[in-house]
């Protein structure tokens, strides 16, 4: 963990782990884009039994790390909801008649 010395540096260190969440979220999108093409139908995209593993996988790690579980679901579940659209959408956009 990063020891600032000022509100200044502290700042600084927050941003810049904002700007690599915004890049980690936007390259877990690309990849959701991806799966879309290796499935078979609208169910196998929503895959609730990934999204299952993935929320215990995260509330775990995040108890391992000392930051609040529930948080952690809350957003993981607002990016999966989101992302699954997105790959509802590229889903239908790739099916062939």
């Amino acid at each position: 963990m990063t020891k600032c010395n000022s509100l200044e540096e502290v700042r600084t260190a927050i941003d810049e782990l904002d700007d690599k969440i915004v890049e980690l979220i936007s390259e877990r999108s690309h990849l959701i884009r991806q799966a879309a093409s290796f499935k078979e139908s609208v169910e196998e995209v929503k895959a609730d039994d990934r999204v299952d593993f993935i929320m215990q996988k995260v509330r775990h790690k995040a108890i391992e790390l000392d930051v609040s579980p529930n948080m952690i679901s809350d957003l993981f579940q607002i990016m999966i909801n989101e992302m699954v659209e997105t790959e509802i959408s590229e889903f239908r956009n790739t099916e062939t008649f």
